[in-house]
């Protein structure tokens, strides 16, 4: 009797969430994300190309399986950093977090500490915190003309947004970006650089220390609100399409 009492429960609460408007709503959105084209992967290679370079250097940040970004990568040298929390396989150059691998290049103890990449993409810990040292480190070690590219900068709804990765219940489901928006927004504030997000793979943020871009004169949204973010999300990420990045690079 239980064990049916707790079927019925569970078949009411499906029923719920399928007729619930919030998680309706999320679900549409969530299918217009994956939809998009093209994915994180071209947009590197892109930035990668410009200029020329016989030889550029590219660092990814939270590997996990390589198959869907790592070894799509086309640069000469290139290097991943992952702990190996999500994929136990983990075939990166360094098993670090993101944190200890800086650390070990400044004092020399991996790679070279003048080393200068062309492109670093920052992947790892989604929450806020953790990508704003993970842009700040970044920043140190990209070239004058290289540039950051930070994936998930674009959640469709505050519940992608969510600093709770465990939690599938919610109108996101399985889809998470966590809060990197954040950081990618306070880096926008930053005068020294310019930036966009480009409008697919869930927002492929890019930084650059040239203004290729631009950045945000004025901070608004302060406290980092999720519906002032929404209200002003193409200003606030200078939302732009794949074809429009195609533009500007080509121009520079």
């Amino acid at each position: 009797m239980e064990k049916l009492k707790s079927l019925r429960r569970l078949y009411h609460l499906g029923k719920e969430y399928s007729e619930d408007p919030f998680h309706l709503e999320a679900e549409r959105l969530t299918q217009k994300e994956i939809d998009k084209r093209p994915f994180r992967y071209e947009i590197i290679n892109l930035l990668l190309q410009k200029g020329g370079k016989a030889h550029t250097n590219y660092l990814e940040i939270g590997v996990r399986n390589p198959d869907h970004n790592f070894n799509k990568i086309d640069s000469k040298a290139k290097y991943g950093v992952d702990p190996g929390v999500e994929f136990k396989e983990n075939p990166v150059d360094f098993k670090l977090t993101s944190d200890a691998f800086f650390d070990q290049l400044r004092k020399g103890e991996v790679l070279e500490p003048t080393i200068k990449f062309d492109v670093i993409f920052i992947d790892g810990l989604h929450l806020a915190e953790q990508v704003d040292r993970d842009i700040k480190n970044a920043l140190d070690f990209i070239s004058e003309d290289g540039f950051i590219v930070l994936h998930d900068c674009n959640p469709p709804t505050q519940y992608h947004a969510s600093e709770n990765f465990a939690y599938k219940k919610s109108p996101a489901g399985r889809f998470w970006t966590g809060t990197s928006w954040k950081a990618f927004y306070r880096a926008r504030l930053n005068p020294s650089t310019s930036s966009c997000c480009i409008d697919t793979d869930w927002g492929v943020g890019i930084i650059s220390k040239n203004n290729l871009f631009t950045h945000l004169e004025k901070d608004i949204n302060p406290y980092l609100e999720f519906s002032v973010f929404e209200e002003n999300r193409t200003e606030s990420l200078n939302l732009i399409s794949f074809n429009k990045l195609k533009e500007i690079i080509s121009s520079h």
